[in-house]
């Protein structure tokens, strides 16, 4: 038996409990690992709350992203060995001491690449990869927008882009936040409370507006978001912070400029194992070379998950969020 925790209800923080689960012997195509970090993420709360259905009924064990080392390999497993070092990104069962893993999706982790980095950045990470190089190319002379820049993913997107050349625009709830921005790539802050960030991007920009808007608040910055974009620029919604964009008139998007907006998800991105793989090894690259730095800025026991998911729904905290078994 080992240590997990699990949603019996949805509901709020209060509903992970810390139970212990029988961890069975890996089958076809699965490894077992021994965990030494599990991420944290804003994710973890919309299975919670019942946004998103858990696909293996209740109850579920919560938590999408860790890393750990093979205790255990199933048939039909080629590539991975006990002892390996590993991390992935996967649907559910990501909060506990030991977990099953379908081989598949385990990345291999490079040596100078701790279990706690990359419990912090597979998924805040990997997103951030394909948003700044597939969702939209960001590059050389790109203005970008970037809500919550002090963040999970904030975090390493300012550093990212700043790293690609762009000129990168972020939004913080407090003047602490900004300077923690601006320390890793943010040029310019905007303090969302206090300031109209529309009118701001205007300023900051001399009217020219940004090319691209990177999103994970939803309702809260939207359709505002629309105003800070130049014509034929791309609204990128990748999360929903403080709730849902709801259903809105798909003529706002001429109206604004002809502009593109997607929803994209890592789950879509990194589908195939090539994908994910190349995501990954991008990933490891830019922290490898210094150019983006992943701190496990809060870490949590993971009998204190729940204490976690307050924190992280009161924005108390920013950068990554890992528990340790």
């Amino acid at each position: 038996m080992v240590a997990a925790v699990r949603v019996h209800k949805h509901g709020g923080p209060e509903v992970l409990t810390l139970d212990d689960i029988e961890v069975p012997a890996p089958g076809q195509g699965q490894v077992k690992i021994k965990q030494y970090a599990c991420g944290v993420n804003f994710i973890d709360t919309y299975f919670r709350v019942g946004m998103y259905p858990s696909p293996v009924g209740m109850p579920f064990v919560s938590g999408n992203e860790g890393a750990g080392q093979v205790i255990a390999v199933g048939p039909g497993v080629t590539d991975l060995k006990v002892g390996d070092r590993v991390a992935y990104v996967v649907p559910l069962g990501g909060y506990a001491a030991e977990r099953l893993l379908p081989a598949e999706r385990a990345v291999k982790l490079p040596d100078n690449i701790t279990y706690e980095q990359a419990a912090a950045m597979m998924l805040k990470g990997m997103t951030v990869q394909y948003l700044l190089n597939r969702t939209f190319k960001v590059g050389k002379g790109t203005i970008i927008l970037v809500h919550a820049a002090a963040g999970g993913v904030g975090l390493i997107a300012c550093q990212w882009a700043n790293h690609l050349g762009a000129t990168v625009i972020g939004t913080v709830g407090s003047k602490d936040k900004a300077e923690l921005a601006k320390k890793n790539g943010a040029h310019h802050t905007i303090l969302y409370r206090d300031e109209d960030f529309v009118a701001k991007v205007k300023e900051i920009t001399s009217g020219k507006l940004c090319d691209v808007v990177y999103d994970g608040i939803g309702k809260d910055t939207f359709p505002a978001s629309l105003d800070c974009i130049r014509p034929l620029g791309m609204f990128v919604s990748f999360g929903s912070a403080s709730g849902a964009i709801e259903a809105f008139n798909i003529n706002l998007l001429q109206m604004k400029g002809s502009l593109f907006a997607t929803r994209p998800t890592l789950n879509h991105y990194a589908a195939k194992r090539e994908d994910l793989i190349a995501t990954a090894k991008d990933l490891f690259e830019k922290v490898g070379s210094g150019a983006v730095k992943i701190p496990a800025s809060h870490k949590y026991a993971l009998k204190d998950a729940a204490q976690a998911h307050k924190d992280l729904e009161g924005r108390k905290t920013t950068g990554s969020v890992v528990l340790v078994p």
